[in-house]
């Protein structure tokens, strides 16, 4: 769907997160490197779509299909019998190590872009969101703060001397961010089909209990679906100086955030690159 507006002078890529449901992104950005469709003065990630965004930076077609389909698929990463016993359910350590060793994303190939990527983290101590621009220096430690699930994930990784946790908890779709940073033509990947809007959770008293000791991040996780439903406010009522394409999923997405059926993942990505084949023809 694309919403007509007034086109200012920047343009912007707003991605996502999700965990696997970041294989529909996948495949509208494989595709975007396909026929080098880079039309955009900068990028605005979280979580899943944060990675997505510095593979494709980085020219590395196919690198996040490959996570989503065979790393983040395996036991070492997921597995809730080990949360269960007091470890991680989605064990971002041990996908970051061996994706580092085995498929790393190139950061310098991402500097030399002319695309600067932002990354969002949500901060432990206050639950606001920071905006960091990713270097070949930080990338790494970044990324992996951007997709720390909170609670299924129990660590919190440093950066900048702050704990920081999901992205998607304090903005997880940051397009009024970009709005607010110039840009007046904005391109959404969304990880959810059009007309989702998200619930607020029923079980606040638990989720202030789990997260006791870091009371200011309970509450951003209580907040996160009148955070949400404003983005998709704006994102379907712009102002009247922005022009927004939106870019989702089609009604019969199968892919769920834990989602490791095979063939759910790859029809998703599919549906990526026909919804990308759709936006650019």
């Amino acid at each position: 769907m694309i919403i007509e507006g007034t086109i200012g002078t920047k343009a912007a890529l707003v991605v996502e997160g999700g965990a696997m449901r970041g294989i529909f992104a996948a495949g509208v950005l494989d595709y975007f490197l396909d026929i080098n469709h880079r039309p955009f003065d900068f990028c605005i990630g979280v979580s899943a779509g944060s990675t997505n965004l510095a593979a494709w930076l980085a020219n590395q077609h196919g690198r996040s299909h490959r996570v989503i389909t065979d790393y983040s698929c395996r036991k070492q990463f997921i597995d809730l019998p080990r949360f269960i016993r007091g470890g991680h359910w989605l064990d971002i350590d041990w996908l970051w190590d061996v994706t580092i060793d085995e498929i790393p994303i190139d950061g310098w190939e991402l500097e030399q872009q002319m695309i600067p990527l932002y990354v969002v983290t949500t901060n432990v101590d206050n639950g606001e969101p920071h905006y960091i621009q990713a270097t070949e220096q930080n990338l790494n430690q970044l990324l992996k703060a951007s997709c720390a699930v909170p609670l299924a994930y129990r660590d919190y990784p440093q950066l900048d001397g702050y704990e920081m946790t999901d992205g998607g908890v304090a903005d997880s779709i940051p397009v009024i961010k970009a709005y607010e940073m110039g840009a007046r033509d904005i391109t959404v990947v969304l990880s959810r089909p059009k007309g989702y809007r998200k619930a607020s959770p029923k079980s606040t008293w638990l989720i202030r209990k789990l997260l006791r000791d870091k009371p200011q991040l309970a509450q951003a996780m209580i907040e996160r679906a009148d955070s949400y439903n404003r983005a998709i406010d704006f994102i379907y009522n712009p102002p009247e100086d922005c022009s927004i394409k939106v870019i989702t999923p089609p009604d019969d997405f199968g892919v769920g955030r834990v989602t490791t059926d095979s063939r759910k993942l790859q029809m998703g990505y599919e549906q990526g690159i026909k919804a990308a084949k759709h936006l650019t023809a």
